[in-house]
């Protein structure tokens, strides 16, 4: 596995924990913004447990290549989905800003992965 993959694969983890873990635990924040896109915490709590998920998938697959392929075509999918709901609830391009660089990070991920 080269170096850039790791690179990128431990900066989504990092990123993903960072992102997940507040919707998983429940944090005002995280039931803010749950509702301000309109979301059901619920379904706000499960997104969290996928990013959760796929930060320690992207993780073990530094070994098992295949799970974080899986991981990053999810992480790709979430961050349409939060794009899209940003702009469903009316957020400038600005709110938007780090699920489009995340979901470009996860793409160039699945990228290097496959090209390999």
């Amino acid at each position: 596995m080269t170096v850039v993959i790791i690179i990128v694969s431990l900066l989504l983890a990092v990123a993903f924990l960072a992102t997940g873990l507040p919707k998983v635990t429940g944090k005002d924040a995280a039931r803010r913004q749950a509702e301000h896109l309109g979301v059901p915490f619920g379904g706000y709590r499960a997104i969290g447990w996928l990013e959760t998920a796929a930060a320690v998938a992207l993780v073990v697959g530094l070994w098992w290549e295949w799970l974080a392929v899986v991981a990053s075509i999810g992480l790709v999918l979430l961050m349409i989905g939060a794009v899209v709901a940003h702009r469903r609830a009316g957020d400038p391009t600005k709110a938007a800003t780090p699920s489009i660089a995340l979901g470009l990070l996860a793409l160039l991920n699945l990228v290097l992965l496959i090209a390999r």
